[in-house]
This record gives C-alpha cells, sequence and structure tokens, in this order.
C-alpha cells in the first residue's frame, strides 16, 4: 500500500500507447508507477531487477516493446532485446518476488492463414521478425512466471503516438485521395479498452486462484483497414472537417518490408468468460478517439 491507500503497480512501456491510457485511467483502487526508459530499459536485466525489487508492487504491467514492425526487420536485435529478452527478465524477476506479471502481446504471433478468428490455443506461426520476438517474450513469460497474464491484442489505436487512426486523421487533411488495403481483416482495438483490460485483471489479483495464462482481447467485431479508414472518415466529415476520396486496394498494392497477417480476428470469448468484461464494438471505440482527436486539434488552433 502507499500512502494514499492505493496498491502500485510497476508499468513498462508508460509513453506507449497502453502505457498511456493506463497512466490517464488507472485500474481502480491502484496507482501506476511508470518510470522512463531510460530509468527502466528492458534490455538492460540489472535495470529490470532493480526496479522489481525497489517496492512491494501489487503486479507488474508489461506494456514496454519494440512495436516498429517494417523496422524491426533491419533492427533484429533490438527487437528481440525488447520483446524477448526483456519480458524474460521481467519474468523472472518478478517470480523471485512472487510477484503477477501482465504483459500485453499480439495478433503477429500468428500467420494470419486461418478463416476464423483466433483462440488462445491456436498455434503460433509468426512471420516476422517483430512478429517472432514477441512469440518469444511469451514463452519466457509463461515458463519463467507461474502468476502471469499474456493479453493478446490486435490493431491498436488511440490519441497518442503512432497508429492508424491518427494517420489517417493527418492525411486526411493533407491529400484529396487516399488508397487503403481492403483484404486484411481485424479488430481494431482502442487502448483505452486495452487499459480497462487489465483493470479487470489486476481486480481479480486478490483471488485465492487468480486466473492466468493466455487471453485475447480485441475490439468487438471485424473489419478492414479500408473498414477503419471509412469509419475515420465519417466522424471526421460530421465533424465538417475536409476529408479525401478513399480507394480500396490489395495488400499486394501496398508491399511493405513485412507480410501482414491477412487475418487478425482474435476470438475473446475467454477473456469475456473469465473477467467478465466484453469488448465494446470497434465502431464505438474509434468514433471516441477520433472525436478526442478531433477536439484536441480544434482545442489548440483556437490557442494559436
Amino acid at each position: 500500500m502507499t500512502g494514499s491507500g492505493l496498491r502500485a503497480i510497476l508499468l513498462t512501456g508508460g509513453s506507449g500507447q497502453v502505457g498511456r491510457a493506463l497512466r490517464e485511467a488507472p485500474p481502480p483502487g491502484f496507482e501506476v508507477v511508470a518510470p522512463s526508459r531510460a530509468e527502466l530499459d528492458l534490455a538492460d536485466a540489472a535495470s529490470v531487477a532493480r526496479w522489481v525489487n525497489a517496492r512491494p508492487w501489487a503486479a507488474i504491467v508489461n506494456a514496454g516493446a519494440w512495436t516498429a514492425v517494417d523496422a524491426a526487420e533491419a533492427h533484429a536485435a533490438e527487437a528481440w532485446a525488447a520483446n524477448a529478452r526483456g519480458p524474460a527478465a521481467l519474468a523472472r524477476a518478478s517470480a523471485e518476488r512472487g510477484l503477477p506479471l501482465i504483459h500485453i502481446s499480439t495478433d503477429y504471433v500468428f500467420d494470419g492463414g486461418l478463416d476464423r478468428p483466433y483462440r488462445e490455443d491456436d498455434p503460433v506461426g509468426p512471420v516476422s521478425v517483430y512478429g517472432a520476438s514477441k512469440a518469444a517474450g511469451e514463452i519466457a513469460v509463461a515458463a519463467l512466471n507461474p502468476r502471469h497474464v499474456i493479453l493478446r491484442t490486435a490493431w491498436v489505436f488511440s490519441p497518442w503516438g503512432n497508429n492508424f487512426v491518427r494517420t489517417m486523421l493527418r492525411l486526411g487533411a493533407e491529400r484529396e485521395t487516399l488508397s487503403v488495403v481492403d483484404d486484411q481483416v481485424g479488430c481494431p482495438t482502442s487502448a483505452l479498452d486495452i487499459a480497462a483490460a487489465v483493470g479487470a485483471v489486476c481486480a481479480r489479483l486478490g483471488d485465492p486462484v487468480a486466473p492466468s495464462g493466455v487471453f485475447h482481447f480485441a475490439g468487438g467485431g471485424e473489419t478492414t483497414w479500408f473498414g477503419l479508414a471509412s469509419r475515420v472518415f465519417e466522424r471526421a466529415a460530421a465533424a465538417g472537417l475536409k476529408v479525401p476520396a478513399l480507394s480500396a486496394i490489395a495488400s499486394s498494392d501496398w508491399p511493405t518490408p513485412v507480410r501482414r497477417p491477412a487475418n487478425s480476428r482474435l476470438d475473446t470469448t475467454r477473456f469475456t468468460r473469465t473477467f467478465d468484461l466484453a469488448p465494446r464494438p470497434w465502431t464505438e471505440a474509434a468514433d471516441e478517439v477520433v472525436g478526442r482527436l478531433i477536439a484536441a486539434a480544434q482545442e489548440e488552433g483556437n490557442r494559436a
């Protein structure tokens, strides 16, 4: 307990999308302590151990990762340090203290070849450095700390950082036309909702036998990148903003260093059944984030 009566959570990746969301809305009854990367470097096992041992934490939440998917191909060592060795160090240090570890992971551990949403027990098959390093991180967490929850999510967006929704709004203001991939399907997920999911996990930490293992949490429903872009610009147009003409293209028309999974859908049944929290529709979450971004831009414009 802290002086405020709140239980303390150690959060890595506090400047990322999920980290920012957790700092904005900590789990009820908890305070979030989020050291900077300069203070806690996941690539430095000694730094990890020092922070894990610093206080009587209620839990460790690992939202830190190398998430630049394309760049990971050219910077494999850095990606593996953050996504595999870092979680291993966290798992080892937290297990020594008997602390639960909540680890955020990704749909990229799968190859995207299934024709249905992925379940937790489907075999992983990453096809990129990013996916392989995240899969290795999962294996390390599960092997080294029995008190773990691995939370896989997908297509994360938020009012902060680099993400598809923010990119669409920026490009929409700059261009007359935009081409967007329409043959990859997934479940867009707000970082704000992931923070709520982490809160639901934290609420069960005091259970005699707290839930553990791998869980999927992603936005309700499914769409393509083109469908998500269309929703973003519908909301932007309703707010009176200039929007571009959209055209749907195939992945082959937009080559990237990494092959994205054609199917990123995640089955969230197990999470909902275990933690009594169903993901809200991705459309509702997208509307909220777009609304926040538009309001922030208008407020900044008024100040200027």
